[in-house]
C-alpha cells in the first residue's frame, strides 16, 4: 500500500524529547508509522512512560535535511586553522602538576618546619 505522495505505507519519523525546560532536546530513538498522529501515539507509548519527559518532539526523516558530502566538505576546510582550540598540545600539563604535588610536600619538608612561638 502507498501513499498519496507515492511513498510505501509505513514513514520514518525522529523522536526528540525534553526533560525540563532547561534541558537541551536530544534525540532519542526513531520508529516507523503510517502518518504522524499514529507516530506521536507510538513515541508516547514506547518512551514518555518510561522516562519522565516535558515534551516530545516527532519530526518526519524526510523533512531533515543534513549537509550534502560537498557542503561537508566545504565546512571542514573552513575550520582547518582552528587546532588552537583542542587541547591536545596540554597533555604534558598533567604530568607535571603531579610532579609539583608530590615535591611540594614530602616528609622532609614537612619535618623541616618550625614552630612559631608566640
Amino acid at each position: 500500500m502507498e501513499n498519496k505522495d507515492g511513498s510505501g505505507f509505513y514513514q520514518e519519523f525522529e523522536v526528540f524529547s525534553k526533560k525540563s525546560n532547561k534541558s537541551p532536546i536530544q534525540h532519542q530513538f526513531s520508529l516507523l508509522a503510517p502518518n504522524e498522529e499514529m507516530a506521536i501515539s507510538m513515541a508516547q507509548e514506547n518512551f514518555m512512560r518510561r522516562e519522565a519527559v516535558l515534551d516530545i518532539w516527532v519530526v518526519r526523516r524526510s523533512n531533515i535535511r543534513s549537509m550534502t558530502s560537498s557542503e561537508r566538505q566545504q565546512w571542514t576546510k573552513r575550520l582547518d586553522n582552528k587546532d588552537y582550540r583542542t587541547t591536545k598540545g596540554y597533555g604534558y600539563l598533567r604530568k607535571k602538576w603531579r610532579e609539583k604535588e608530590q615535591g611540594m610536600l614530602d616528609e622532609k619538608e614537612i619535618m623541616s618546619w618550625k614552630e612559631v612561638k608566640k
